[in-house]
């Protein structure tokens, strides 16, 4: 892969990440490696389906593990978080113009990304609208499901 392409991170974020790969090292694949030399073990690895799901595993998990060396590599950390602007790293809410509501949001990296838990990628389309943005701004967010206006209403 020659992608070079920073991937912004949250101290926590890339903590997980760190902690996903110390697991898939230490435990995962020396299971892996035990579950392969058990089938092996067996017999004819030909018609072995033991190793053959073994192997299937170990190729995901190898791939996992690269792919997560490769994002701590790439990584830049978000440290200090200027609270005046949004950006990565900051907590934003906003109201929608048209009814009022409002929404809390994480802003993070792509990677970190989670909108079950109202943690939105500075990639998506509400956080290049907003990025930058001031406390009583107000923004048109273009989306595939149309253009609104949000304002912003605190920054943390």
């Amino acid at each position: 892969m020659t992608n070079t392409k920073e991937i912004y991170l949250t101290a926590e974020g890339l903590e997980e990440i760190k902690k996903e790969l110390d697991v898939l090292k230490l435990e995962k694949r020396p299971e892996i490696i035990q579950a392969l030399k058990d089938a092996r073990a067996l017999g004819d690895l030909s018609e072995n389906a033991e190793y053959d799901a073994a192997r299937n595993e170990q190729a995901i998990v190898e791939a996992r593990i690269l792919e997560l060396e490769q994002m701590i590599e790439k990584a830049v950390v978000i440290k200090e978080v200027n609270k005046e602007v949004v950006s990565i790293g900051t907590r934003v809410t906003i109201e929608y113009v048209e009814d009022g509501e409002q929404d809390d949001y994480s802003i993070v990296g792509s990677k970190e990304a989670d909108p079950f838990a109202n943690k939105i990628s500075n990639e998506s389309p509400i956080a290049k609208a907003i990025m930058g943005m001031r406390v009583g701004d107000i923004v048109s967010v273009e989306s595939p499901n149309g253009k609104y206006d949000v304002k912003i209403v605190q920054i943390a």
